[in-house]
């Protein structure tokens, strides 16, 4: 590969010159800009990153960070999707990194992050109180929550508003006659769960029907914890009639427990899940499901982050995306 030096000569210009056009300095003219870039193609120059980095003081390294807590998941490829896309449009190299809901991996590649010298972060906090988030918050990194939120410092946050989704789902599996509902959540420390059990509370209370606690589980958004917790609530001396199921993963899970407890869905019981799959069609019964919009969540949520690094004194900006409820035949 054609060194710095070379470059250099066949531009008849200093090695100062050419750093300055790989680091799109203004003190170029546009005539020495373009000699510069011909030698550049003619000769195949590809600068090394780390070295950019290393000489560096100041600036950019054009390169943005993305951790998600679950790589299998839809919902997440989605996000990463519209992140990658708006990065790429503003030649921003992106790191991608799977935290598979582990904290202490959430904080290994935060360490990652901060030796890659990122410009800025993505990434959906492990909870609201993740305290490497924040940590890194307060160093200054321009950091853009998405899905889920931060209590204790503010943030750029691209979220959906799943307070109305679930309201929503609920409120649809009533109006189909349904007054003993199940509910399987995710984690509750996070804030999307505490938001969709208060969307499934709020609807039962517009319809004064009693909270029965025996059919509120808790499960990890994994698709395991689906299965294993609608197992739990239908071996209940009386099961629910309906489930409200609050990621797509765990609806999965679900679905596959009362098929082979032989179970019909919608006739024995109904199932609205929050999230939409991709091979939902293919299921059967293909499955009611609250729709995110998720690449409009990663593309707006890469976009803040670009604000964020121009300008990093602006105040926190909140977006909150509408979800739609998508009915199909299993309710």
């Amino acid at each position: 590969m054609a060194s710095l030096q070379e470059v250099a000569r066949r531009a008849k210009v200093s090695i100062a010159t050419v750093s300055r056009v790989l680091n799109k300095s203004d003190k170029v003219v546009p005539e020495t800009r373009a000699v510069v870039e011909q030698a550049l193609l003619d000769l195949g120059y590809r600068p090394s990153r780390v070295a950019r980095r290393l000489r560096m003081n100041s600036g950019r390294a054009h390169l943005v960070g993305l951790i998600i807590p679950d790589i299998q998941n839809p919902f997440y490829a989605e996000i990463a999707r519209g992140v990658e896309d708006v990065a790429y449009a503003n030649e921003y190299a992106l790191i991608l990194c799977n935290s598979d809901e582990n904290l202490d991996k959430e904080r290994f590649y935060l360490d990652v992050m901060r030796d890659e010298s990122v410009d800025g972060l993505v990434l959906p906090p492990f909870d609201d109180s993740d305290p490497a988030v924040i940590e890194l918050v307060k160093t200054g990194l321009p950091v853009v929550c998405v899905d889920r939120s931060l209590a204790k410092v503010q943030t750029d946050l691209v979220e959906v508003d799943n307070h109305r989704g679930a309201f929503a789902a609920v409120n649809h599996l009533i109006e189909k006659g349904h007054r003993s509902i199940g509910l399987i959540e995710g984690r509750s420390e996070v804030s999307t769960s505490r938001e969709r059990r208060r969307g499934y509370l709020d609807a039962l209370a517009t319809y004064g029907i009693t909270v029965r606690k025996e059919l509120m589980r808790s499960g990890d958004f994994k698709q395991e914890s689906g299965r294993v917790l609608a197992n739990e609530l239908f071996d209940l001396r009386k099961p629910p009639t309906a489930l409200f199921v609050c990621n797509n993963l765990m609806t999965v899970g679900a679905l596959a427990a009362l098929h082979h407890r032989g179970l019909r869905v919608p006739q024995d019981v109904a199932v609205v899940g929050f999230d939409d799959l991709p091979w939902a069609e293919a299921l059967d019964p293909p499955p009611t499901v609250v729709r995110q919009p998720a690449y409009e969540v990663g593309r707006q949520a890469m976009e803040l982050l670009l604000r964020r690094i121009m300008e990093p004194a602006r105040p926190a900006v909140t977006v909150r995306l509408l979800p739609e409820l998508v009915i199909r035949r299993s309710t």
